[in-house]
């Protein structure tokens, strides 16, 4: 038995506002201002379009997100829309897209088996250390698996049941962390979570798991806290860092936007650490010492340490 073709699967215009977040009247303004997208009709006259579109349609989303103008990118092809947005991915660390091991997990998930797939990575940490399992695999891997994604190799409900089991194995590691070098009145205490815009909470569980590991007092808010919130949550758990993480789906101008505002709403009370690709972009406008990546943490919180322990003297 042979598998349809992929422009034989159709999706109404309810189901891609639902699946790829645009509205369907900015759909119909697309399809008349560039000519893209180029439904087709069902037996009621209804618009339907094609996987291959709603693939394209998916990742100029993502490419809106991260800044770029309709004008610019609606008459680019998948491919040439999947070259643009790799260029804007940060750097994989140690680890690229043709290394075994990243491999290998793709190639579980794929195919779902997706028990295994937390297993290995769970023997993996155990194996590699916490930082090094999570900057030498967790994170390059979680790349690999948007990569594939835009280049229409994953699904995206399989990159949902990637978030899902991952985010299961890293609280796991947060929690064996926290019990072997966290307490109360550990310090820094940081408080983690993501702005409003910022839906992606992966990269914000690595932070913790890593940060945990550095003796630091973590609680997260979860992802999408108003800026109120944060301010309100960070004076009341008596904050030392406010750490926030920006994925590829923010753009850089927003990531600025948020943490220059929110560095004025906390005054001195607080630092603003942030980190993610939607900040690297936009490291120059902001202070370097406060844009981290994951193998900047340990440095980061000794850097902390020893400006308030002479403070302290």
């Amino acid at each position: 038995m042979t598998s349809a073709p992929l422009t034989a699967v159709l999706s109404s215009i309810s189901d891609v506002e639902r699946d790829i977040g645009v509205a369907k009247e900015t759909l119909r303004v697309w399809e008349r201002r560039y000519g893209f997208p180029q439904p087709q009709r069902d037996a009621n006259g209804e618009r339907v379009y094609p996987a291959d579109q709603v693939h394209r349609l998916s990742l100029v989303k993502r490419l809106l997100d991260q800044g770029y103008r309709p004008g610019k990118i609606m008459t680019l092809g998948a491919e040439e829309l999947s070259e643009l947005g790799s260029k804007l991915s940060p750097a994989t660390p140690h680890r690229g897209l043709d290394d075994p091991e990243i491999r290998a997990c793709i190639a579980l998930l794929r195919s779902h088996k997706i028990a295994e797939l937390r297993q290995r990575l769970s023997q993996s940490i155990l194996l590699m250390g916490l930082q090094r399992g999570v900057t030498e695999l967790i994170a390059p891997l979680t790349s690999a698996v948007g990569a594939a994604w835009a280049r229409g190799e994953v699904a995206v409900f399989e990159e949902h049941l990637f978030a899902e089991m991952l985010q299961g194995v890293m609280r796991t590691a947060i929690a064996a962390a926290t019990q072997q070098a966290g307490h109360a009145l550990a310090t820094p205490r940081v408080l983690l979570t993501t702005v409003p815009q910022e839906r992606h909470g992966l990269g914000l569980l690595m932070a913790e798991a890593l940060l945990a590991l550095e003796g630091a007092h973590c609680v997260s808010l979860g992802v999408q806290t108003p800026l109120g919130d944060i301010v309100e949550a960070a004076l009341s758990q008596r904050a030392d860092i406010v750490a926030l993480s920006f994925s590829g789906v923010t753009s850089p101008r927003a990531a600025v936007e948020n943490v220059n505002e929110l560095r004025t709403r906390l005054g001195d009370r607080a630092e603003v650490w942030a980190g993610g690709a939607g900040v690297e972009a936009a490291r120059r406008h902001l202070n370097p010492a406060n844009v981290l990546n994951l193998g900047g943490i340990p440095a980061a919180v000794a850097r902390w340490r020893a400006q308030h322990s002479a403070l302290a003297a």
